[in-house]
């Protein structure tokens, strides 16, 4: 999550690039985030752009003001 001054910048696929990077580095065979809300296209579309892919999704599960109740995705990248 990054601040909404900040969007357009990189900021969020910076951490998101170090982030994959780091666990590879470190061994990990995975990373799999359980609560990407669905209807936050920007972020859905950068963790989708770095290899994430949607396993799951629980319907209903994040109250959002702008948009109601909506699902939380599990997304997932094999590292290994």
């Amino acid at each position: 999550m990054v601040a909404p001054e900040t969007r357009g910048r990189g900021v969020g696929r910076a951490l998101g690039e170090y982030v994959v990077q780091w666990h590879r580095e470190q061994g990990y065979r995975g990373i799999q985030f359980n609560a990407v809300v669905e209807t936050n296209t920007a972020a859905v579309g950068l963790w989708q752009s770095l290899g994430f892919e949607i396993v799951g999704t629980v319907p209903g599960a994040f109250r959002s003001p702008a948009h109601g109740l909506v699902g939380l995705h599990a997304m997932f990248l094999p590292l290994a």
